[in-house]
């Protein structure tokens, strides 16, 4: 077992501003000859390829394209920690607590699953049963958070797992803290490809519906929504990663998740992350 007192969740909770300003400088860095270059080669490896990917749960009802009924996203998640044959929670949310978050519990950790997590101290983290951990969840995403699941390379190094690729992240960040989501959109085009929508789930808005009110392209981390001339808002679908938040925040329920086939969707990010990762 791994070596990480209480008070590491502090420490680390005050180093955690680098994550975003060094995203914003390396972007800032990017049109300078060499040091652009230089910034890019030492910071890419960490969040490409087999060290990052991920894909976001949308929490709420999916239109099943292929079946035509609406599907409860939250299942997915689920499935996942009953398959694991351990997890854990860990004690604090790092982007919440690094921001002093005034809106959601710093104490809603992330989730870790699969057989890596057996290595993570238990001062740092809660060992969990399958029940304990969805009561959990239900509680955690009651609270508005998007899970983002799969392969997280530097959580081993955070939470001191061997880089054997047996634990997935559920993290339970919110919109206002989450490193990812604040920095995302600073990211070259190969970091940012390591978010992968889910497949064939795409974000459209009814414009009759649509007030205009803009609280959907305020929050969309991506800045994939922009306003239509004719009424109603735009989608780049090329752009969103399928987060869902517009469709949390859109209080005339303007905006709406459909996927094509949402069982063929799980299939895809089970094989897709399953790949790199094992949670059994």
């Amino acid at each position: 077992m791994s070596k990480r007192p209480a008070v590491w969740l502090p420490i680390l909770a005050r180093l955690w501003p680098m994550t975003w300003n060094g995203a914003r400088l390396v972007a800032r860095l990017r049109p300078v000859p060499i040091l652009g270059k230089l910034a890019e080669r030492l910071s890419l490896p960490m969040f490409t390829g087999k060290n990052l990917n991920v894909s976001y749960i949308p929490i709420g009802e999916i239109v099943d394209g292929a079946g035509g009924n609406s599907v409860l996203t939250r299942e997915i998640v689920a499935e996942l920690i009953r398959r694991s044959s351990h997890r854990v929670i860990i004690g604090t949310c790092t982007c919440r607590d690094a921001k002093r978050c005034e809106n959601h519990p710093i104490d809603y950790g992330c989730i870790q699953l699969g057989e890596g997590t057996k290595q993570i101290d238990p001062r740092i983290a809660r060992h969990v049963s399958v029940q304990e951990c969805l009561d959990y969840l239900e509680k955690a995403v009651a609270d508005g958070p998007t899970p983002m699941v799969g392969r997280v390379r530097i959580d081993d190094l955070l939470w001191g797992v061997k880089n054997e690729g047996r634990m997935m992240a559920v993290c339970l960040c919110c919109r206002c803290c989450c490193t990812i989501m604040n920095s995302c959109k600073y990211w070259p085009p190969e970091a940012a490809g390591s978010l992968h929508r889910l497949k064939g789930l795409a974000i459209v808005n009814d414009a009759q519906a649509c007030t205009g009110c803009g609280a959907c392209r305020e929050g969309c981390f991506m800045e994939a929504i922009s306003p239509a001339p004719e009424g109603g808002m735009i989608i780049d679908n090329e752009r969103c990663k399928g987060c869902g938040y517009c469709v949390n925040v859109c209080e005339h329920k303007a905006m709406k998740a459909v996927c094509d086939d949402v069982d063929a969707a799980v299939r895809e990010f089970v094989d897709r992350v399953g790949t790199l990762i094992s949670i059994t």
